[in-house]
């Protein structure tokens, strides 16, 4: 017999698909293993229902808010939900007075605020007696950086988890968990196919919200056939506004295009460069992955041949962050066209990788005396920093002195080029090991 659904059933099938598919159980939660596995510290404390003031700082969609609920659910202090967008000072001190009588009353408090980093120093600061005392249990949620958007009085009384973000694959189980859920879209029984739930969880870069709004937005405009809903990909393809790439499982797309704009640019190709750039953002990529491969190319394949590179990668990745698309696409095309004319140099790569063998099978290999710190009168007795000498006090601002251990003596690792900038960075660095070496 069809569960059929009542009136309140039917009103909340209005309710938004990701407010619907909201946990209220630490089981039922997606994704963040690394606190809330089975050995999961955070996990520990809400279970004992312990749980200290504490910052959750992630990107959006990763459960901040949902994980406030389960505690409230959990804990048996009085939970209050608060807001930084609406609440002001006012607010803020009504609240904290009704703590503190219930902490008079033997009676704990859970303060949650929902975007804490929108709160000023002001408000931020109204907090900080009620923690100390004790009064209340704070639980901030930030997409921010808490060391520079949360006042640092009230952050050393915090513990910070951060919160990752979903995998695609995390994604994809709470979308068929969604599909087949009463209280999600299981009355309207979808048909869809698992590439297309795989394209949407690509698309919502671990924000579970987003893949919720996407795949309620497929289903409404989905055929009806019969008693079912069908979400062809002509469909999907419709309401995610662009034509969309074909991600298999492993990605294998997604890392084939990242790998021709990689490719395209370290051959000095911005035709090709700017093409992979656009088949990649018009297929719905998110801008800041894209970006933080500029970054990483910067160094990699450009480096000292022109120290420009990496400032003006990383002046692309804050323009896509300000910005989003579509606004971002031409910061991104500017960065990827002059990355692509840049001269070229792996040498600080090359350096970096050569030094990692030797550091990894030689993790023992004493600092040589001369260079170690001697804050104590121990240490000095002990020769440590015998030798030194202060580059600044020579004339050459430099000293004829071993840095590397002695079983790594004379070896080298950076042997710049003579592409670009770099020309004079092999110059300079010719000239400083000829006079070391008459030195000796």
């Amino acid at each position: 017999m069809e569960q059929q659904l009542s009136l309140f059933d039917v009103r909340d099938v209005y309710k938004p698909l990701a407010s619907r598919m909201r946990p209220e159980r630490l089981e039922d939660f997606a994704g963040q293993k690394q606190l809330l596995g089975e050995h999961g510290i955070l996990r520990r404390m809400i279970e004992e229902d312990r749980i200290p003031s504490m910052i959750f700082w992630g990107p959006p969609g990763v459960g901040k808010t949902t994980l406030a609920g389960i505690i409230a659910g959990r804990t048996h202090a009085r939970f209050i939900n608060f807001s930084a967008v609406t609440s002001g000072i006012k607010e803020i001190k009504e609240v904290m007075t009704q703590a503190e009588n219930s902490r008079r009353m033997g009676e704990k408090t859970v303060v949650f605020v929902d975007e804490i980093h929108r709160f000023n120093k002001a408000q931020q600061d109204a907090f900080l007696p009620y923690v100390e005392k004790g009064s209340i249990i704070l639980i901030g949620a930030t997409t921010e950086n808490p060391s520079f958007e949360i006042n640092n009085a009230l952050l050393s009384r915090c513990r910070v988890f951060v919160l990752e973000r979903l995998s695609a694959e995390d994604i994809c189980q709470l979308l068929k968990r969604a599909l087949k859920s009463p209280e999600g879209l299981g009355y309207l029984k979808v048909e869809i196919t698992d590439e297309m739930l795989e394209m949407i969880a690509q698309f919502a870069d671990g924000d579970a919200r987003r893949g919720f709004n996407l795949l309620e937005m497929a289903v409404t405009n989905g055929q009806m056939d019969g008693e079912k809903t069908v979400v062809t990909k002509e469909i999907l393809e419709r309401c995610l506004g662009k034509k969309s790439l074909l991600y298999d499982k492993k990605g294998e797309e997604h890392y084939n295009l990242i790998s021709a704009l990689h490719k395209s640019m370290r051959n000095s190709d911005p035709d090709a460069a700017v093409y992979w750039l656009a088949r990649m953002l018009e297929a719905g990529e998110e801008p800041l992955y894209i970006a933080r491969r500029l970054i990483r190319f910067a160094s990699e394949d450009v480096a000292m041949a022109d120290s420009q590179a990496l400032p003006l990668a990383v002046a692309a990745y804050q323009a896509c962050h300000f910005l989003g698309m579509p606004e971002c696409n031409v910061n991104l095309s500017h960065a990827v066209i002059y990355l692509s004319m840049a001269p070229k140099s792996n040498a600080a790569y090359v350096a970096y990788e050569e030094a990692k063998k030797d550091a990894q099978n030689m993790l023992a290999e004493p600092v040589p005396l001369n260079i170690r710190n001697a804050p104590t009168g121990l240490m000095k007795e002990l020769h440590y920093g015998e030798g030194y000498v202060y580059a600044h006090d020579t004339k050459e601002k430099m000293a004829r002195m071993q840095c590397l251990p002695d079983s790594l003596a004379g070896r080298t690792y950076y042997r710049p080029t003579e592409e670009g900038q770099e020309k004079q960075t092999k110059k300079r660095l010719e000239e400083i090991r000829r006079w070391k070496e008459d030195q000796e």
